[in-house]
């Protein structure tokens, strides 16, 4: 099999989660045998570590990597063909700042990381440092892809449209782990399942649905089986399945970012801010085991992660026509009814021409109107990050739909820039 030996650069790599999925995938794609990993986190510690166990694995797989790691990415950028970014910053602490202080004045979040005022003060200590990770990547790597999976998913992306020339593609793994939830519901093997799904990025909507085996139509079974399925499952999707007439994707707490009564459906405990730390400390010491030789390192090659970022850098390199159920783009007449240039979440094809996002036609009239919305929000939460201007931030609040009080929105807008000013210096 031919290999092609890209620099391919993860920044964010000291992450357990985030950098171990990635290496599983590079070192299991023989088309990739030989290329450079370039390894960057802040943290010096955590990303030798990382660093560490790819040497290990990809000796294990024999994927003939080399492996570099740094603090510094403008050292790891040169050269680079791919580069990954998955950022955040103090996440379940300003997290839990994002959710408590809105909840605090009355506004219902449900889980306030992508919409509401917990996703504009995400995306506005997000935005500006994706944006200086893009910018040196302007000055020493114009002409690479980059791939992001730092959230909050369309603000991040709408940033990069607007503020650099570089190509980039966002990628969310909902409805990947949505068709699980859905072959649930109708009593189905997974794998035998096919979706195609339009909409930005949390709150697409389910077009099509196929059995892959036989093309047969799977919506005329979903709709029977979601009338007798238990009534506590899913219950804001189905509800918006029964009103809309499509099934949104991913799981409920998702879509209710960007709805005012989702709070009705999904109540108020906020993100399991613990478990995922649990997660994470799980991770890492499974990782502490398998360098300590207390576990093979070869139970971290049994199958991929999931996520598609190495799928899309081989369709580039290989000059495949790699077909990925969503990609974050700008909007380019892939969905009629939404504006052009925004993001949206579409169904591509990647090759060595890059990603081309497949047109789907006009969403139903409801559907575009509440995507619309999220839309010229959107717009709003980018000028404020990028300018820090406080007016402009605020009437992103005052026309979150989520944001039901004048007095509330200014409230959790002095308080939270007070709280986090340390990580957003363009309202100093």
């Amino acid at each position: 099999m031919a290999t092609c030996r890209p620099k391919i650069v993860l920044i964010g790599a000291g992450s357990a989660s985030f950098g171990l999925g990635v290496l599983r995938d590079v070192v299991q794609s023989p088309e990739l045998r030989g290329s450079t990993l370039a390894l960057v986190d802040i943290n010096e510690e955590a990303v030798a570590t990382i660093a560490d166990l790819a040497q290990r694995l990809s000796d294990a797989a024999g994927a003939e990597l080399v492996i570099e790691h740094t603090t510094e990415r403008r050292d790891a950028l040169r050269d680079a063909r791919f580069v990954v970014v998955a950022i955040e910053r103090e996440r379940e602490r300003l997290w839990r700042l994002d959710f408590d202080v809105p909840n605090k004045y009355g506004i219902r979040q449900v889980t306030g990381e992508n919409g509401g005022p917990g996703g504009l003060f995400h995306s506005l200590r997000m935005i500006p440092p994706v944006l200086a990770i893009a910018r040196d990547m302007e000055q020493i790597c114009p002409e690479a892809l980059l791939i992001n999976y730092t959230n909050p998913m369309s603000r991040i992306c709408l940033a990069l449209s607007r503020h650099t020339t570089l190509q980039f593609v966002g990628l969310c793994h909902g409805i990947h782990n949505h068709v699980p939830r859905l072959a649930k519901i109708m009593d189905m093997d997974a794998a035998d399942i096919e979706p195609k799904a339009a909409g930005i990025n949390h709150i697409t909507w389910i077009l099509d649905l196929r059995r892959k085996s036989t093309g047969e139509d799977l919506y005329p079974r979903l709709r029977e089986t979601c009338g007798s399925y238990d009534p506590t499952y899913l219950p804001l999707d189905r509800y918006l399945f029964a009103r809309y007439g499509l099934f949104p994707s991913p799981s409920d707490d998702h879509p209710a970012e960007y709805l005012p009564y989702a709070w009705e459906f999904c109540g108020l405990r906020g993100p399991d801010l613990e478990g995922g730390a649990s997660y994470r400390d799980n991770l890492w010491a499974r990782i502490h085991r398998i360098l300590d030789g207390e576990e093979p390192v070869a139970t971290l090659l049994t199958k991929r992660s999931g996520e598609r970022a190495v799928d899309i850098m081989v369709s580039v390199v290989t000059a495949r026509n790699g077909y990925e159920w969503a990609v974050n783009i700008p909007n380019r007449g892939h969905i009629a009814n939404l504006p052009d240039g925004c993001i949206v979440e579409v169904p591509a094809v990647v090759s060595s021409w890059g990603t081309r996002g497949l047109n789907v036609g006009a969403l139903p009239d409801g559907i575009a109107a509440l995507l619309r919305t999220q839309v010229a929000v959107q717009e709003l939460v980018v000028e404020a990050a990028v300018t820090g201007d406080r007016r402009v931030a605020l009437q992103a609040l005052l026309a979150d739909p989520v944001v039901q009080s004048a007095k509330a929105a200014e409230q959790t807008l002095d308080e939270l820039l007070r709280l986090e000013a340390d990580y957003l210096p363009q309202f100093a």
